[in-house]
């Protein structure tokens, strides 16, 4: 059986200038790659640059991977690029924490599953015991980790070892109640994703359905971002709502919420593994 064609996917940023469009589509005609999606985006008020493209095989056979950001590295100094090649044929692995909850565990187990998945799942870790049964029947390893106030940095070190022995990717805090430390959060970052059951900015940190019920919100919602030192406070990728009634309870706001957190986290998780996610500061650019 023969191999699949070589594709590939650029990611670049840098402060906006003339030339790069032309530099990099000159540089992909001269490897006689076809480029089968590219966009791009101008922050008017930061004056940067943001590009994604991806290209594959097309008059000829491209490079591998390590030749062609040899290649590329020159255009990228030029124009002090932060910039990134991607395997495009590679899915991203993925390691997922959990605490007691399981309704984003349980909807990203599914899709995995079924193959609608970007990323590929390697295990799951947890400080508590009650997802294992649920977990190794997928056929993955689970990964009990108990965190105790006086072994935090041990308990982080196992987990960094989980995720080096594994080549995992991304991180996904599915409901996962531990705060990491500093330290974790700087290691991996644009790497770690969590997932907010709110609306972030508001109601962060602990209970915030019960803070949302409180206020007598019309709206609820969940949010995706990336995980920084601040808690609650990293660059978001997605989000959405729901409508609240007068009527609902805490119960129903949770279990209202629930679904939107599995659906938010989903997408997020969907655009990072294609590369569609380029951090901007403390925001982010999406190509969808």
């Amino acid at each position: 059986m023969s191999q699949p064609a070589r594709r590939y996917i650029l990611t670049a940023c840098c402060a906006d200038q003339i030339g790069i469009v032309k530099d990099v589509t000159t540089f992909l005609f001269g490897l006689g790659a076809g480029v089968t999606d590219a966009a791009q985006f101008r922050d008017e008020y930061d004056q940067r640059f943001f590009m994604r493209v991806e290209f594959a095989e097309f008059e000829r056979e491209l490079p591998e991977l390590n030749e062609l950001e040899s290649l590329f590295a020159p255009i990228a100094h030029h124009f002090e690029m932060e910039w990134k090649l991607y395997d495009g044929l590679r899915k991203p692995k993925i390691l997922i924490a959990v605490s007691k909850f399981g309704h984003c565990l349980n909807d990203l187990l599914y899709r995995w599953d079924e193959g609608e998945l970007a990323g590929d799942l390697v295990g799951v870790v947890s400080n508590h015991e009650q997802m294992r049964s649920k977990v190794e029947w997928y056929g993955l390893p689970y990964h009990y980790i108990p965190v105790q106030a006086d072994s935090r940095a041990e308990q982080e070190a196992q987990l960094l070892k989980i995720m080096e022995d594994s080549h995992v990717d991304l991180l996904v805090l599915a409901r996962y109640m531990q705060i990491l430390s500093s330290d974790l959060c700087d290691h991996l970052k644009g790497r770690a994703i969590n997932i907010h059951h709110s609306f972030l900015p508001s109601f962060k940190g602990a209970r915030p359905y019960h803070q949302a019920y409180e206020r007598g919100v019309k709206v609820m919602g969940a949010t995706a971002h990336y995980v920084t030192g601040d808690l609650d406070e990293g660059p978001i990728i997605e989000q959405d709502v729901q409508r609240v009634e007068h009527s609902h309870d805490v119960e129903d706001l949770v279990h209202l919420g629930r679904d939107v957190e599995n659906v938010v986290l989903a997408r997020a998780l969907k655009w990072h593994c294609e590369r569609r996610v380029l951090l901007n500061g403390q925001k982010t650019v999406i190509f969808k």
